[in-house]
């Protein structure tokens, strides 16, 4: 039987679909699923951990159908991928050392600025613009940075390497968004190895979350691939003005 009851995990699969569709197309599945997770008597490492289980299989199923659709090369950005699973993990493991109450303050109000970012900035397309990054650099810095965030926070990864990307990266909102979902599936093994040698997952409802997100994912890359940017940019700053909400709600209740 599941951890929790039968209808609850039912609801959670729920949740799980929605997340994954949102989550491939702008970032920000896990909005919907940890609080999900929470109210369905998780305590906050548990429903963490849980997430990173089904969130895994969702950003994964992004990954795939954006590198069969020729919008990432796997092998061109594996070395890329395994620095952001070094991150997610060694993120998980300095979990404890963070300040949370300090996180709660900041991580909105970059999340609001990330919104209205995507919200005014004209000229968002899926066409690439100017590098200002190497590569390299990128990789050595940027992408450790936002992976381990990923690993011992979470809320706005995407949101975060999305931006990183465009800007950065100088590619257009398309293409970054199937690399996105590449470095966030490798944070996110990264970190849920970690969180099971803990023992803190739900393995039964986390898995049937997985399959309602993986469902979820490969609907929500089609759409992204469909429309492009048309979709991607509302979504992006509807999903990080959500976000900050929802942060800035949990402070002001603490």
């Amino acid at each position: 039987m599941f951890e929790i009851s039968l209808h609850m995990t039912g609801l959670l699969a729920l949740a799980a679909f929605v997340a994954g569709l949102v989550d491939a197309i702008a970032g920000g599945g896990g909005l919907i699923t940890v609080p999900a997770l929470l109210l369905a008597g998780a305590d906050p490492v548990t429903a963490l951990a849980t997430n990173k289980l089904q969130g895994s299989f969702g950003s994964g199923t992004a990954t795939l159908a954006y590198a069969r659709a020729g919008h990432v090369r796997l092998r061109d950005q594996a070395g890329m991928g395994l620095v952001a699973l070094i991150g997610g993990a060694a993120g998980a493991m300095v979990a404890h050392l963070i300040p949370a109450a300090a996180l709660r303050i900041i991580m909105p109000l970059i999340l609001v600025g990330i919104a209205a970012f995507f919200a005014l900035k004209p000229g968002l397309s899926d066409a690439d613009r100017v590098q200002r990054m190497a590569p390299e650099l990128f990789t050595a810095t940027v992408v450790p940075l936002i992976a381990g965030y990923d690993g011992f926070f979470g809320p706005g990864t995407g949101s975060f390497f999305m931006l990183a990307i465009v800007m950065l990266a100088g590619f257009g909102v398309l293409k970054a968004t199937a690399h996105t979902k590449l470095l966030n599936f490798a944070s996110n093994i990264g970190s849920l190895a970690v969180f099971a040698v803990g023992g803190a997952i739900w393995w039964k409802v986390g898995l049937a979350m997985a399959v309602a997100q993986t469902a979820g994912a490969a609907l929500g890359a089609k759409l992204a691939m469909r429309v492009g940017a048309g979709l991607i940019k509302p979504l992006l700053v509807v999903t990080s003005a959500g976000m900050a909400l929802r942060l800035i709600w949990q402070a002001w209740q603490g």
